[in-house]
């Protein structure tokens, strides 16, 4: 960066007095390039430096030491929207309106006092504008940072009574969604319906290497299912603290996400978890002053170069493009608030409440902090279930019933032989099927597999009648069929043989009796005009109408 004196360059000299008199220096030259040596000297002076701390004014100590920390540099827009604008005056105006006595912002008051220029520098993405310390001086005010002093931050405040009186309560869901994915997975089913959208669940078992490419792996996936409730949850949020590939702001459905510039999401959420920290344990928090604490203190905290503009980010339900500042509500406020309300809160490290006068989740409660593996432990130990403490239930007609808190290694198991039903709260539902059965048979799987299972995890005895029907099945496979389809029926044999001989005789199949026939699927409306030209008009009672 440059020194003090390249920095200077181009000011004038009543800007160099001015800087003198609000440090107290005597300026002896009256020439432009020896009173700018003369103010450079003073300033890197040890002594004028430790006047530094007691001379600046307070409300700008923040941003000094914002600068400080940032290696001496912060881009122009990061800067100003943080700690204000620098006013564009001359020389005539600056003095007229006496511009340095009366600084609108922080940024004015270091800037006339020499501690602050701007300049555009070299980066990968091109040439940005920078608010910088000039070298020199950033050398000597290295040692300065822990004696300036911040305000101190406050994220928001507690929710109020009125915001928390419908609170949710605390679930580990994402463990049952899981396996419901990976059975689908595993028997080349589409996405099931989960309450947490079938793509984040990926993610996240993407994220611990249960899955790769979408594809399950039978180690990996034997293990989380056969591990507890507890240590299953750790492993999820362990990798979801560490992964690069789970992308939060990606998920977002409000938003629709083009072109190819990219996010660090693992930057992004590490810090989101450092925030959240600052919020104190067990005590219900507003969620909507949460956000607005990190846009007034950190606004740019996922985009460090305060870049609004390159990022091609549309709202999805009239595909407006979300550019600028001015988006930053609809774009960072609603990731900050779908980790809050959608990871933080499937994974168990919040709780969430609403109003009763409202749907919005209004506030939450930090259960545990999941900075570390001693945290995921915690929240695991906090949301654990005792397995077994239920068992499943089998009809005689094949019905089979699963408490959510039976053991998923079991459920995962047992979904493999089913067809799905539409499950209930804490209850998932299938059925034995023929065709499910040859499902499960043809990837390896055998009924006897499946009787062990359901005798080990029922309730009571499973039906004789069920188990006899499944035995036999395996001896003989299906031997009894219910179908639908489209009957011909005639009030004579001979116009059936008739119909035969015409050219629509190809659509006929199974011969019923004298009078009927099965019509082949697809060909109702040959037989029909086939009919026809014989002089007969058919009733179709299929949809009704005559022909």
């Amino acid at each position: 960066m440059p020194d003090l004196i390249q920095s200077f360059q181009g000011r004038d000299i009543g800007f160099f007095r001015t800087v003198a008199r609000l440090w107290g220096i005597d300026l002896t030259s009256s020439e432009l390039g020896t009173a700018q040596k003369e103010l450079a000297d003073a300033l890197l002076n040890p002594a004028t430096n430790h006047d530094i701390e007691k001379l600046l004014p307070t409300s700008s100590h923040p941003a000094l030491l914002a600068l400080i920390e940032a290696g001496g540099k912060i881009p122009w827009a990061v800067f100003t929207r943080s700690f204000g604008v620098l006013r564009d005056a001359g020389p005539g105006r600056r003095d007229r309106e006496q511009i340095p006595l009366n600084p609108v912002s922080a940024a004015e008051v270091l800037y006339y006092r020499g501690l602050l220029s701007r300049a555009f520098f070299d980066t990968p993405s091109g040439a940005q504008e920078f608010a910088y310390i000039p070298e020199d001086l950033a050398k000597v005010l290295s040692n300065l940072g822990g004696s300036l002093h911040a305000p101190a931050e406050i994220m928001g405040r507690p929710a109020k009574p009125k915001e928390r009186d419908r609170p949710d309560p605390p679930c580990d869901r994402l463990l049952d969604d899981a396996t419901t994915l990976l059975a689908a997975l595993r028997m080349g089913q589409p996405d099931p319906v989960t309450r947490i959208p079938a793509e984040v669940i990926k993610g996240f078992l993407t994220a611990a290497r249960i899955i790769t490419e979408g594809v399950p792996q039978i180690e990996p996936v034997r293990q989380f299912l056969e591990a507890t409730r507890k240590i299953a949850l750790e492993q999820l949020v362990q990798a979801w603290v560490g992964s690069s590939t789970f992308n939060e702001l990606r998920q977002i459905p409000e938003l629709v996400f083009e072109g190819e510039w990219t996010n660090d999401p693992f930057l992004t959420r590490g810090f989101l978890i450092t925030q959240l920290e600052k919020i104190p344990e067990n005590t219900w928090w507003n969620l909507n002053t949460f956000i607005l604490a990190i846009k007034e203190i950190y606004p740019d905290f996922q985009r460090p170069a305060g870049d609004y503009d390159s990022w091609f980010i549309k709202r999805a339900n009239d595909g407006t493009f979300l550019r600028g500042f001015d988006s930053w509500d609809e774009v960072e406020g609603t990731l900050i608030r779908y980790m809050v309300t959608g990871p933080l809160a499937w994974l168990g490290a919040v709780e969430l409440a609403g109003s009763t006068e409202g749907r919005t989740i209004t506030a939450f409660r930090i259960r545990s902090k999941i900075t570390g593996k001693s945290d995921a432990k915690k929240i695991g130990a906090r949301l654990s279930h005792a397995p077994g403490a239920d068992k499943l239930h089998v009809t005689s007609q094949g019905k089979i019933m699963i408490p959510r808190v039976l053991s998923r290694a079991a459920r995962y198991q047992v979904a493999r032989f089913c067809d799905w039903d539409e499950d209930v709260p804490d209850e998932y539902r299938y059925r034995i099927t023929t065709r499910s059965l040859e499902k499960a048979v043809a990837q390896g799987l055998k009924v006897s597999q499946l009787l062990n299972l359901l005798a080990k995890n029922s309730a009571a005895d499973i039906p004789p009648a069920f188990v006899r029907s499944l035995k036999r099945w395996e001896l003989k496979g299906t031997e009894a069929r219910v179908e639908s389809k489209t009957i011909l029926r005639v009030d004579s044999p001979e116009i059936l043989a008739d119909l035969r001989k015409s050219k629509a005789g190809r659509f006929l199949g199974e011969v019923l009796g004298p009078v009927t026939v099965v019509v082949k699927p697809g060909a109702q409306a040959r037989v029909l005009g086939a009919l026809a030209e014989l002089g007969l008009l058919a009733e179709n009672a299929v949809d009704g109408n005559e022909n």
